[in-house]
């Protein structure tokens, strides 16, 4: 688990030996490991960290929005939360140590833009900057105007921004009026 940097499951342990999963539960008992699900275990410097291991806690989970946006750093809002993007009519369970909010989305919008990134020594699966900018304006009535425009602001004043994937985009998820508005005024 240390040298992975990764959560570990009940499971994986288990096919190491009756002894190791006894062990596992001893240090789960000092306190040095913390469920983080059923059967799933940290210890607490990956906890204390910025990110989690979102892959572990919501398998095939994509960090979104709040998080997605601190990630690219498209707002200086701290996100009060992990929100992660799943297909719709998935259950799944959420730790409560932290506080993860599970988005759904359909399965033809869910996979548009993903990218994986290493945070904190995790792979995380999110979305990418310009499918980020398009969920804020998607979003904006939820998230707040203001919200929006500093997202907007903010991924035109980068240099390696890419206009013509992010009007894609904003046609495939079906807000590619409202953008050029925003864009022709900041433009």
């Amino acid at each position: 688990m240390k040298e992975q940097n990764s959560f570990i499951s009940s499971a994986i342990v288990k096919e190491q030996g009756r002894t190791a999963y006894y062990k596992m539960l001893q240090r789960v008992r000092q306190g040095e490991l913390v469920q983080v699900r059923r059967g799933v275990y940290a210890n607490i410097d990956q906890l204390s960290g910025n990110m989690i291991d979102i892959n572990a806690i919501v398998p095939d989970g994509i960090l979104c929005l709040w998080s997605a946006w601190s990630v690219h750093q498209l707002t200086t809002s701290m996100p009060q939360a992990f929100h992660v993007a799943i297909k719709r009519n998935r259950k799944v369970r959420v730790p409560s140590f932290s506080k993860v909010v599970v988005h759904h989305y359909t399965e033809s919008i869910l996979n548009m833009g993903v990218t994986n990134m290493d945070i904190d020594g995790f792979n995380i699966r999110l979305y990418d900057v310009e499918r980020c900018v398009c969920d804020a304006v998607k979003f904006r009535n939820k998230v707040g105007i203001d919200v929006c425009s500093e997202i907007i602001n903010n991924y035109l004043e980068r240099h390696n921004r890419n206009l013509s994937k992010l009007m894609d985009y904003a046609r495939q998820l079906r807000v590619a009026n409202i953008l050029e508005q925003y864009l022709q005024v900041k433009l």
